[in-house]
């Protein structure tokens, strides 16, 4: 898709792992912020913005591959672009 014609809005679900279906590295290439229940998040792994929830990182903690630990926290997501093209 032309860079002209990218949407202003994120995808409704999205992911920065290259091993998911929802990754895009298009859209993260624009700098998706997230903000959940009102507050900024920096260390969001994924978001379903229907759904209402957001995996993100828990920082001491590695799964036995090495990967983060992620949690699942519901509420209200607001995904946007951080900068406007």
């Amino acid at each position: 898709m032309p860079e002209d014609q990218i949407p202003d809005v994120p995808p409704n679900h999205l992911s920065i792992d290259p091993r998911s279906a929802f990754y895009s590295e298009e859209v993260l290439r624009r700098d998706v912020g997230i903000r959940f229940n009102g507050v900024e998040k920096t260390n969001v792994h994924e978001y379903n913005v229907a759904e209402g929830w957001v995996r993100v990182e828990v920082p001491t903690a590695k799964d036995r591959r090495g990967n983060p630990m992620v949690v699942k926290l519901n509420g209200t997501v607001e995904p946007y672009f951080r900068r406007a093209k």
